[in-house]
């Protein structure tokens, strides 16, 4: 060898072609779907539980078109996808919950929330202590992660018991969660939260017993929602369904279990209690604490 050249200085030849070096962009995208915006990432996600609902569109050929925006929030914006097999009737429509990246999350006091959650390698722990950027990175995708866990276990449940409702998880792609669209599928129209719906006092009860019945489903799993209040509760076809569960509490692990429970129960019972509807808060709260193992 020369001195002064390097073993391997291969690069210092004009002609040497980098490995890694950017390819010549093509004019157009060879991969983008006839129609729609982009081909479903239906192969690429985690998938919602199984027997999955007839609507959910699982075909190799099916495409998303994004119809515009349903809710912005600090933690997530909501989007109006539908999924579609283009020429076919195969049509679903779908919210996609999109959380924001770590710089700019402003979750509601998420060291709260997070007792209790924990991941195996301590450096990553550390790094969700001190809310490093990497650290906000993990601690997102523990939103989106708990969130539609929380959602699979609670349609389940859902579904075997008829005594809670939440939208079906479609999919989880990163740190968005694709989920069912509660409200009507021809006009995009979403339903109602529990907060606007103008109801009679017999409409008003019946709500509020299926409030119990869902609560006390919650309790016996062990875990609270956390933030659970009139604004992230919705009324379809006279069903409440439960919404936003990214901050969902494993009530044992978490050392303000109780405490949370307690908080939802009195945010949705002072809601009732307003209009008239006759809440046991106190005696429901002690009930709901000895359902989850904690009295």
């Amino acid at each position: 060898m020369r001195r002064g050249k390097r073993k391997f200085d291969d690069d210092n030849e004009s002609d040497f072609l980098k490995w890694g070096a950017a390819e010549p962009r093509l004019q157009e995208d060879p991969d983008l779907p006839p129609e729609g915006d982009h081909w479903s990432t239906w192969d690429g996600a985690f998938h919602g539980p199984e027997p999955r609902p007839d609507w959910v569109r699982t075909e190799h050929a099916a495409v998303d078109a994004e119809l515009g925006i349903l809710k912005t929030g600090k933690e997530a914006d909501v989007y109006l996808v539908r999924r579609y097999v283009p020429e076919t009737d195969k049509i679903s429509l779908l919210a996609a919950k999109r959380y924001r990246d770590g710089d700019h999350r402003l979750f509601h006091r998420d060291a709260g929330y997070l007792d209790g959650r924990r991941v195996r390698r301590s450096r990553e722990m550390r790094a969700m202590t001190n809310r490093t950027s990497f650290g906000k990175e993990l601690i997102a995708g523990q939103w989106a992660a708990a969130e539609f866990e929380a959602l699979s276990h609670l349609w389940q449940v859902g579904r075997e018991s008829d005594l809670i409702r939440v939208p079906y998880p479609v999919q989880l792609i990163g740190t968005e969660l694709l989920l069912e669209f509660i409200g009507d599928w021809e006009t995009g129209e979403a339903a109602p939260r529990l907060a606007q719906v103008r109801a009679g006092r017999d409409e008003l009860e019946d709500l509020w017993r299926q409030m119990v019945d869902a609560l006390s489903v919650l309790a016996r799993v062990q875990v609270a929602h956390g933030d659970l209040s009139p604004y992230n509760t919705m009324v379809h076809d006279g069903r409440l369904v439960l919404i936003d569960l990214p901050q969902i509490i494993d009530v044992v692990a978490n050392p303000q279990g109780a405490d949370f429970i307690a908080r939802d129960v009195k945010n949705v019972a002072a809601w009732f209690t307003s209009r008239g509807v006759h809440t046991d808060t106190e005696g429901l709260i002690e009930r709901l604490l000895h359902e989850a193992g904690l009295l």
